[in-house]
């Protein structure tokens, strides 16, 4: 007989009754193999005793176990396993060598074999990170106070019924608003879809865009989860080189005299790695291009709303009349990263196929959520975060500057950048910046290695470093931190 002592285990504090319990400790040992069909399964009486329980529950079990379609009673013979049941070989968990590998139990295409997981840093204390908002800025006790409100005042009525996938048309309304007061860009609501952030935003646009083999133009520093977005749909890159003034468009031009681009992937106000803004001359000659040539701009605003030695340069989207680009923006940068808000906006038909695909991986967003954020946007709560947090990020961005040319003139090479929430920082070559991560890790301290940053053309010994979620105290610890490990 089986070691039924050991192999089934009840908890009584369990909220599972313990008749279920030891149901499914029998149907665990049958689908694992370790009963077969037709096995005679132990008589009430000892089971009872071997596990320690009441004769009565026991019987329970094996009810239950015969009315689920797992095992049989015969008369006068006793509660077997069901002899109809498929055999199954008994699980044999496998040697784990040196050079050996757990066998997949399925075929499936990986396509990210290469890729660096996300950092998760809600359990991260003191980070010196890529570059994101004070979650402690943002006004999410109001937000959470809409929520509620919405909640309540439309408990069982249509907003919580299924809406459109291209989100909830208040949203999209006050979306609209807030484009045209702060970006020029004049759409309707039928131009505008919602998304859960920037990424999907870029991951739909692809998907719409490209196909098997074709060619999409990126920076040759760029952000490395649009560079894998691109890769999935099948594209491929073509690296263009990327300097104080943003993208090289007259590379690109040389580019597209002899092969056909599909798209153009950029950021033109705070360029993901090195936070460069692309000049006007630039930005206007792409947008002359892209109708020559018929392209699409897919343009990655992730941060407009943070520029602090002067306006915000006017996206590529505000000043194109020929409909060449789709834009995408974020609200979850803007506000708290966990809140996913973002937002496409783009021709109608365009926006309308994006919408169709998104329904397939996700069927619509938080309506509630959206419609919080809506009356956020109404009441001007968001415009007042925005300013409030500007204010700060820029003092924040000086003590910051300050400090790194202070401590760091030897070790870190800079510029001020004219907006964003980071610094992109070039270290002296005789820094590993791989051992700098972990040694500041042991010492409380998370800072990026640099390796997210790298990319078959891109190799450079520096890191983006965020200024933005350190209140001062934080930041020369931070710092203070980091001059110990690099001196």
């Amino acid at each position: 007989m089986l070691p039924y002592k050991s192999l089934i285990q009840v908890d009584r504090n369990a909220a599972v009754t313990l008749y279920i319990q030891v149901c499914n400790s029998f149907i665990s040992l049958i689908t694992n193999g370790t009963l077969q069909p037709s096995d005679l399964l132990p008589s009430s009486r000892v089971l009872a005793e071997l596990i320690g329980i009441n004769r009565n529950t026991v019987k329970l079990a094996y009810e239950e176990l015969i009315s689920q379609g797992w095992a049989e009673s015969i008369e006068r013979k006793g509660v077997f396993v069901l002899s109809k049941l498929p055999v199954r070989s008994k699980r044999v968990l496998p040697e784990m060598g040196k050079n050996s590998s757990p066998q997949e139990a399925f075929i499936w295409t990986n396509n990210f074999k290469n890729a660096i997981p996300s950092k998760n840093l809600q359990k991260t204390m003191l980070a010196i990170d890529d570059g994101f908002p004070d979650v402690r800025l943002a006004p999410v006790d109001l937000l959470m106070r809409e929520y509620r409100s919405l909640s309540r005042r439309f408990h069982g009525k249509n907003i919580l019924k299924y809406g459109s996938a291209k989100g909830s048309e208040h949203l999209r309304v006050a979306i609209c608003n807030y484009l045209s007061n702060t970006r020029g860009l004049v759409v309707s609501a039928e131009n505008i879809l919602i998304t859960k952030g920037s990424q999907m935003g870029i991951y739909l646009a692809a998907q719409l865009l490209l196909h098997p083999s074709d060619h999409i133009a990126v920076g040759i520093s760029n952000y490395g989860l649009a560079d894998d977005t691109f890769r999935h749909a099948g594209a491929n890159l073509l690296r263009i080189p990327v300097d104080g003034k943003g993208m090289d468009v007259d590379y690109l031009e040389e580019i597209l005299q002899h092969k056909k681009i599909k798209a153009v992937y950029i950021i033109p106000h705070h360029h993901f790695p090195t936070a460069v803004t692309m000049s006007t001359e630039r930005r206007l000659k792409l947008l002359n291009l892209a109708k020559e040539y018929r392209f699409a701009i897919v343009e990655d605003d992730y941060d407009f709303d943070f520029h602090y030695d002067n306006k915000p340069y006017l996206p590529l989207a505000s000043i194109d009349h020929n409909q060449n680009v789709i834009y995408i923006g974020s609200i979850s940068k803007t506000f708290a990263p966990a809140l996913r808000i973002g937002f496409m906006a783009g021709p109608s038909a365009f926006v309308e196929a994006a919408s169709s695909l998104r329904e397939l991986i996700d069927r619509q967003g938080d309506t509630l959520l959206e419609e919080a954020f809506a009356v956020m946007f109404d009441d001007g709560e968001m415009e007042r975060h925005f300013r409030k947090s500007l204010k700060i990020y820029k003092q924040r961005r000086n003590l910051f500057c300050q400090i790194l040319k202070s401590d760091f003139n030897e070790e870190i090479a800079f510029r001020v950048p004219e907006g964003g929430l980071g610094v992109w920082a070039n270290f002296d070559k005789k820094i590993d910046l791989i051992k700098m991560s972990e040694d500041a890790s042991k010492k409380g301290l998370y800072i990026d290695n640099g390796n997210f940053y790298k990319n078959e053309s891109f190799s450079t010994n520096a890191l983006r470093m965020g200024f933005a979620s350190l209140e001062e105290n934080e930041m020369v610890e931070a710092l203070g931190i980091l001059k110990k490990i690099v001196h």
